[in-house]
C-alpha cells in the first residue's frame, strides 16, 4: 500500500530542486525551465503494477521566453517560498487563501482561483510530493460516512479519539477531514461487508432513514457529487487495509461514469498520485443505461454536452473495458439519463427493498 512519507525537510528538499532547475539555467544566461509531464487524456496510460491510469512520459517545459510563461515561473518561486515558511511555522493555508496571499506578490499574483490551483496541482507532480505535504488545505468538505466502523482521529489538541461512525454520530454521519493518513486517522475496527459510495446527499439520506446500513451490514459514504481527495483516500485505505469491497451508487449520465472513473482509476488532475487514491477493485452499481430500460425509470433527453461527453469517453483509455463501452453506447443509443432519485417512482421503499438488493445480488454481495 502506497503511503505518504515526506517528512518537512525532503518536502523542502524537492521544492528547493525546483528553484534549482530555474537557477541553473539563468546562471548559464539561459531563460529558466520548469519540466513536467504533459497532463491531458493523451499521456495517461495504464499501469499494471498497481492497476490504475497514470500519466505517461511525455514531457512539457515552461520557460521564461514569454511575459505569460515568465509569470508562471515568478509564481511558482513564491508558491515555494510561501510554502516553506508554512513548513517551518507549522501552519497551513487553504487554496483559497494562497490566492489571496498572492496579491502581495506583485508581478507573481494570480489572476484567477484556478491558476492557483492548477500551480500547487503542478508542484505536486514535479516534486512527487502531495498537497498535504506542502500545508495546503482545499476549500471543500471531506465525505460523510455512517456505518459500523470504527476509527482512531487526532484531534487539534493532539489527543487520540475513538469514534465510531454508527454509534457515536448523528445522522449526518461521520465527517471526513482533509487530512485521512494515518498521522491522523486509524482504521481501528469494522463490522461490514462492504461500502457503498453515493454520489447524492438526498440518496445516501433515503438510504440512512430506511436503515439500510444496519439491515445490509455495510457502511455508506456519501460522495458529495466528484469526491474529494480524502473521499477517495479514506475509500481506498479501508479497501486495502480491511479488505472491504467498494461499490459506486452513482446517477446515469456521463458525468457520473467519470466519478466512478476517478474512484476506480484515477482522474486526469490527479494522474500523478494515482496509484495514492483509486481503488481499482471498486464496482460501478448503477443507475446503468440498462437499468433505465430495465426499470422504465424516468428520465430526461440527453443535452448536446452529454452527447460530447460521452463520444469522448468512447476514446477514454479508463472506459476502454467492453462492458463501459456496451452502456456507453447504449446511453448514446437511447438518448436518455436519469438520476437516483428516479427509483422513488415506485415509492419511497423501493431503493433499499428492491433494487439494491437485486443489484447486489448479482453481485454476490447479499
Amino acid at each position: 500500500m502506497m503511503s505518504r512519507v515526506n517528512d518537512p525537510e525532503l518536502t523542502k528538499q524537492r521544492l528547493h530542486e525546483v528553484v534549482e532547475e530555474m537557477y541553473d539555467r539563468i546562471v548559464k544566461g539561459e531563460p529558466p525551465t520548469m519540466t513536467l509531464p504533459v497532463r491531458t487524456k493523451n499521456n495517461i496510460g495504464f499501469d499494471k503494477k498497481f492497476g490504475v491510469f497514470k500519466y505517461g512520459k511525455k514531457r512539457s517545459t515552461r520557460d521564461a521566453t514569454s511575459l505569460g510563461s515568465a509569470k508562471n515561473l515568478l509564481r511558482a518561486l513564491h508558491v515555494v517560498e510561501f510554502i516553506e515558511e508554512m513548513i517551518e511555522a507549522g501552519k497551513s493555508s487553504t487554496l483559497r487563501e494562497m490566492y489571496y496571499i498572492s496579491e502581495s506578490w506583485g508581478l507573481g499574483k494570480f489572476s484567477s482561483q484556478n491558476e492557483s490551483n492548477n500551480l500547487a496541482e503542478d508542484l505536486e507532480v514535479v516534486t512527487t510530493c502531495l498537497r498535504e505535504d506542502f500545508k495546503l488545505r482545499p476549500e471543500e468538505d471531506g465525505s460523510r460516512i455512517i456505518g459500523n466502523v470504527t476509527l482512531n482521529e487526532l484531534n487539534r489538541r493532539g489527543q487520540w479519539m475513538r469514534i465510531n461512525a454508527r454509534d457515536d454520530v448523528g445522522d449526518s454521519g461521520y465527517g471526513v477531514p482533509y487530512n485521512v493518513e494515518s498521522e491522523k486517522i486509524e482504521l481501528v475496527e469494522h463490522d461490514i461487508k462492504f461500502l457503498m459510495a453515493i454520489e447524492t446527499g438526498g440518496m445516501f439520506d433515503r438510504l440512512i432513514e430506511n436503515g439500510f446500513d444496519e439491515a445490509y451490514d455495510c457502511a455508506l459514504i456519501h460522495l458529495k457529487g466528484q469526491p474529494a481527495r480524502s473521499t477517495r483516500r479514506i475509500m481506498k485505505r479501508m479497501n486495502e487495509e480491511w479488505d472491504v469491497p467498494v461499490v459506486v451508487f452513482l446517477d446515469g449520465d456521463p458525468w457520473s461514469f467519470r466519478i466512478f472513473a476517478s474512484i476506480a482509476y484515477g482522474a486526469i488532475k490527479t494522474a500523478h498520485i494515482s496509484e495514492y487514491l483509486a481503488t481499482p477493485s471498486a464496482s460501478y452499481l448503477g443507475i446503468t443505461s440498462d437499468d433505465i430500460i430495465a426499470y422504465d425509470l424516468p428520465s430526461d433527453d440527453l443535452s448536446k454536452k452529454d452527447i460530447e461527453a460521452l463520444n469522448a469517453e468512447l476514446s477514454d483509455p479508463r472506459f476502454a473495458d467492453g462492458w463501459w463501452q456496451n452502456q456507453i453506447n447504449m446511453m448514446l443509443e437511447i438518448g436518455k439519463k436519469a438520476e437516483q432519485q428516479s427509483l422513488a417512482k415506485y415509492g419511497l421503499d423501493f431503493v433499499t427493498d428492491t433494487y439494491l438488493p437485486e443489484k447486489l445480488g448479482e453481485m454476490g454481495l447479499v
